[in-house]
């Protein structure tokens, strides 16, 4: 059975029918789910799905309007200063004064906590070494990110929220970027993860809330999710003969069938690739260049939410 709870773990967040509205528009509708002590737990979902709005509410910075959150047993609202010496946080969109340098953002940052993080391995490690003495106004976006992900772990916190991690950074930052969070996570750190890169985080997280419309439309693991999309199994191949389409549209578990420069690619099961072996054989045509793959965390995104959005609407 999929890890959908949090209970073996000991729950450090949690969150019951949470509810938030703007102007008479629903952009939160009864959201829940509990994170484990030391986890790695990722949303999902499309743009105007509610991940951001159900982050900042668990951080504290907006009221719900129902529902009941706490985090490390604290209610964010009520015992917010309390809630920031546990909790930090990147947010999707942040600002310092033009003028600070980094050096001068680290220190101030480390000067709120009262056992902070050595911030200079932690420069180091985040590439921010050489722009010590350079003001903020004058990094890029991709260094900017990078010091808000060093503010955010600065205070050594117990849970760290991370929303949109790697917007911005180039591919050798982004993986130096999930090291560094995979070994906090080693430090019993617990991660609460928005992203869109799907690479990041089948990579990163322990489990997935996938939010559709407010509402949290699918909960397991990243594994748990691939296997629960239809097309979990992904074939391709170059028939050396033409195949009827028909007896295509009958293999049995078929989730897609598509063409593509005189390549065939098919989403099924295992029952599927065997079947198409069979049909192969039966008409003594070769698969040249023959690929079978599971799917990606991306095909059960696109097959949870856009597909079955499009289901719906036909």
């Amino acid at each position: 059975m999929a890890n959908t709870s949090a209970t073996s773990r000991g729950a450090v967040i949690e969150v019951q029918d949470l509810r938030k509205s703007y102007g008479g528009r629903t952009v939160v509708d009864g959201i829940s789910f509990s994170v484990g002590e030391g986890e790695i737990f990722g949303i999902l979902g499309p743009n105007g799905a509610g991940k951001t709005t159900t982050v900042e509410c668990v951080e504290g910075l907006r009221v719900p309007d129902a529902g009941r959150i706490r985090v490390a047993g604290l209610d964010p609202v009520a015992d917010h200063p309390a809630l920031t010496r546990v909790l930090g946080a990147q947010l999707q969109e942040s600002e310092l004064q033009g003028k600070l340098t980094v050096r001068e953002a680290l220190e101030l940052y480390a000067a709120f906590y009262p056992r902070p993080l050595d911030w200079r391995p932690l420069a180091e490690r985040l590439g921010l070494t050489a722009k010590l003495t350079t003001r903020f106004a004058k990094l890029s976006g991709g260094q900017k990110q990078r010091l808000f992900i060093a503010l955010a772990l600065i205070g050594s916190p117990r849970i760290v929220v991370l929303d949109e991690l790697t917007t911005g950074l180039d591919p050798r930052a982004r993986r130096d970027t999930w090291e560094l969070i995979e070994d906090i996570r080693e430090q019993g750190v617990t991660v609460l993860l928005v992203t869109h890169f799907m690479e990041e985080a089948q990579r990163l997280c322990d489990r997935i809330a996938l939010i559709d419309n407010g509402r949290v439309t699918a909960l397991d693991t990243p594994r748990g999710l691939i296997t629960r999309a239809t097309g979990s199994t992904v074939i391709s191949f170059t028939p050396s003969a033409p195949l009827d389409e028909e007896e295509l549209a009958a293999l049995p578990a078929l989730a897609s069938v598509a063409h593509k420069d005189g390549r065939i690619t098919l989403g099924g099961s295992d029952e599927t690739v065997n079947a198409v072996v069979s049909l192969l054989a039966r008409h003594r045509i070769t698969a040249h260049q023959l690929r079978v793959t599971d799917a990606t965390l991306d095909d059960a995104f696109l097959d949870l939410t856009t597909t079955r959005d499009t289901r719906t609407a036909t």
